[in-house]
């Protein structure tokens, strides 16, 4: 085969594989871009009843293999919720993310996690900046187990000078790097999360009244999250594993972890994601909703089911795009695993749509039942 032949295969094998619109090289956003992206797809900021500090999701682990099995890999990611966000993105392994959430201080908890993972090479260095508990002295090896940089850092107090540096530092980096304007409720909001961390540390979780932490059962605490094992036994969070983390801080560092102030069920975040995704040739492999469909079916939360799966046809997907979803353990799914208090549970978008066309879904309760994946 002559030289020229070559490199026209070459060619050829390169436009086959690239799609329109990304470049040979790693993909990449510009600060710029990224701010455009934040602040254009947003909406106004809505009400949610807690402080989604952490996850409450004690079954998050429970599909995590299930997802790779199913083919849920590469493309393009969305969820919604605080930091098992990340765990997610690490197993799905995709192209870009956007995190939509109807709460604006939960964007600006996003942006901080950014910051943070720019100034943290390691996971120790995240968990040191995150609770402002500076690794002095005898600090762990890089190469510790999740397991002794949280009893490390357990036996630290937080420390004032740390957190005023770090909050500094965070704010720079929103301001200047990611170039996203902070308003004065922004940075309230931005003081308010970062304290919050601080001073719960570990025992930091989704912050509920008695009353409804009573509903719900016994709701995991950071410690609690990051320490949780997978169906086989092992540590499945992101911070448990140094290639999850470096994959996550990589993807954050490169501005393609996307937060947006959104509604499920509204007219602009995710009709804007879904256009802007399929102008890239990105397709949908995982959505995370989490248990937002509660709210958008049944709570009486000005909810708006039909807006969500309108929205979900507008996405760019195919035969292997999942929805992940979680519920409480009070609604008894058949795939309740005893000792949780929530269940995870996955479907194939394609499925989803279909049997609401068919007019399947009378009421929450039996969309989760029909036609979940086994």
């Amino acid at each position: 085969m002559s030289l020229r032949k070559s490199s026209r295969n070459w060619l050829l094998l390169f436009f086959l594989l690239v799609p329109a619109g990304l470049s040979a090289a790693q993909e990449s956003l510009t600060s710029a871009e990224f701010s455009r992206l934040v602040q254009t797809f947003s909406e106004e900021g809505g009400f949610f009843f807690s402080d989604n500090f952490t996850s409450n999701e004690d079954s998050y682990l429970t599909v995590v293999d299930r997802i790779k099995e199913l083919g849920a890999t590469g493309g393009a990611y969305i969820g919604v919720g605080p930091e098992q966000n990340f765990t997610y993105i690490a197993r799905v392994r995709p192209r870009i993310a956007f995190i939509v959430d109807i709460r604006r201080q939960a964007i600006i908890q996003h942006l901080m996690y950014k910051a943070i993972f720019q100034l943290s090479p390691t996971p120790a260095d995240f968990l040191s900046r995150l609770l402002s508990r500076p690794m002095t002295g005898k600090a762990p090896d890089p190469k510790a187990s999740i397991d002794d940089v949280i009893a490390y850092l357990s036996a630290v107090p937080a420390d004032p000078k740390a957190y005023a540096e770090n909050l500094a530092a965070v704010r720079n980096a929103i301001e200047k790097d990611f170039k996203i304007p902070l308003s004065i409720q922004d940075s309230d909001s931005l003081d308010y999360v970062y304290r919050s961390f601080r001073d719960q540390g570990f025992e930091i979780g989704f912050d509920l009244d008695n009353r409804l932490s009573r509903r719900f059962g016994h709701l995991p605490v950071l410690r609690e999250i990051i320490l949780q094992k997978d169906l086989k036994g092992k540590r499945g969070n992101f911070l448990a594993n140094t290639e999850d983390y470096a994959f996550v801080r990589d993807l954050h560092r490169r501005n393609l972890i996307i937060p947006v102030v959104g509604d499920f069920g509204g007219k602009k975040a995710l009709a804007a994601i879904g256009k802007y995704l399929r102008g890239k040739g990105y397709v949908v492999s995982a959505f995370y909703a989490s248990n937002v469909e509660i709210v958008l079916f049944d709570w009486g939360m000005s909810g708006n089911f039909q807006g969500f799966v309108e929205n979900i046809r507008k996405l760019p997907t195919n035969e292997h795009s999942l929805l992940i979803r979680s519920t409480f353990s009070f609604y008894r799914h058949p795939q309740q695993r005893s000792g949780y208090s929530l269940c995870t549970m996955l479907q194939y978008i394609s499925v989803f749509l279909k049997d609401f066309d068919e007019g399947r879904f009378r009421d929450y309760w039996t969309m989760i039942r029909t036609h979940y994946i086994d």
